[in-house]
């Protein structure tokens, strides 16, 4: 039982920076994204809600210093990333 992934123009620019900046992350990246369509709850993903101005999303790891905040629908099985940031910034 797969989810949708829903990126809009903005997160495909900033996620073609980070990735510039970060070309070492390309595959986990990939990995993080095909988990997240698969299984959003898989426990590598680290799945948890945001606090502060970020409440009301999700983030998911990338690994322990990257992570992908999303906006996660589920009863429509829609998850649209909004942002990659490091965890401590």
């Amino acid at each position: 039982m797969s989810y949708q992934l829903r990126t809009t123009e903005d997160y495909s620019k900033k996620l073609g920076k980070f990735l510039k900046s970060h070309p070492d992350l390309f595959e986990a990246y990939k990995k993080t994204i095909r988990l997240l369509i698969a299984d959003p709850y898989h426990p590598s993903l680290r799945l948890h809600s945001l606090q502060g101005k970020l409440e009301g999303f999700q983030s998911v790891s990338i690994n322990i210093k990257y992570r992908i905040t999303i906006d996660f629908i589920i009863e429509d099985k829609l998850i649209i990333p909004i942002e990659i940031t490091n965890h401590y910034s």
